[in-house]
């Protein structure tokens, strides 16, 4: 099994776990609860902020001491846009299930920035339809740089089954500003129906001789989590599968800038 996949637990409870030490990098962290009704997940940011991102269900939240209310709507990630909670450094929250909930926890470093909690609400996010073809993919922005935050870059994509997505294949692990930035970024895939399974490439531009330093191609099933500490990552959807990710990036400047694989950029222009 490739050493970029995590396989997430089934059944129930804190099902997948990644931080900085176990990816062997140095900011993004990435937690998956699954809870019945009635069920708590609960946690301290320390010196990290945190999103929490209701990927499916309902449930009642409080952060930094805040009873911030019963919060979630769709019950599929595939339906509408997510309730999110945005949670400082040096802050406590939890969730307590009021159905069936899936609680994704990103996190990455804070910097002292004082930001408050708050709740992201699907009237916050925007959205946007990028590609042509059967390049087309929907994304909506649950905490992009525009929005306030230290470290965190949040964001969830559809991509209709047959199509590709992240592609053009592009990358961001220079810290070369304003051309390119270092981020460090996870996947976490759901698949529609969830039998289905997609396609991720992780690799590297080669050397001269052809030989690239990464080179991972991974089948992808609902649930999975997929590591991207450096290079190029599209992905594809095989036909009758739509494919869902939400993306949690960060680095050591919160802004994305990435290049794009040379030899497929003329697919921008065609």
């Amino acid at each position: 099994m490739s050493k970029l996949l995590v396989k997430a637990d089934k059944g129930h409870g804190h099902v997948a776990h990644v931080t900085p030490q176990s990816a062997g990098w140095t900011y993004v962290g990435f937690d998956l609860h699954r809870l019945r009704p009635g069920e708590t997940a609960a946690g301290k940011t320390g010196d990290r902020e945190v999103c929490l991102v209701f990927v499916t269900g309902k449930g009642k939240a409080s952060a930094s001491g805040k009873d911030l209310g019963l919060l979630g709507a769709r019950m599929s990630p595939f339906e509408g846009k997510p309730w999110s909670v945005y949670v400082p450094q040096g802050s406590d929250w939890s969730v307590t299930a009021d159905t069936e909930l899936e609680l994704a926890v990103c996190s990455a470093p804070g910097l002292g920035g004082g930001l408050p909690a708050r709740v992201i609400s699907p009237d916050d996010l925007g959205q946007e339809v990028r590609g042509k073809g059967t390049n087309t993919r929907y994304v909506t922005n649950i905490l992009p740089e525009g929005k306030p935050a230290d470290s965190l870059l949040v964001v969830e994509v559809i991509t209709p089954g047959g199509h590709t997505s992240s592609y053009p294949p592009h990358k961001h692990d220079q810290d070369n500003l304003p051309a390119e930035s270092y981020l460090e970024e996870t996947y976490y895939h759901r698949l529609n129906p969830p039998q289905g399974f997609a396609f991720q490439r992780v690799y590297t531009d080669a050397d001269r001789n052809g030989v690239r330093d990464l080179d991972e191609a991974i089948a992808i099933e609902d649930g999975d989590v997929v590591l991207v500490p450096k290079g190029y990552h599209p992905c594809a959807a095989c036909h009758g599968y739509d494919l869902y990710y939400l993306n949690v990036m960060a680095g050591p400047k919160r802004t994305w800038k990435f290049h794009n694989a040379t030899e497929h950029e003329w697919l921008m222009k065609a």
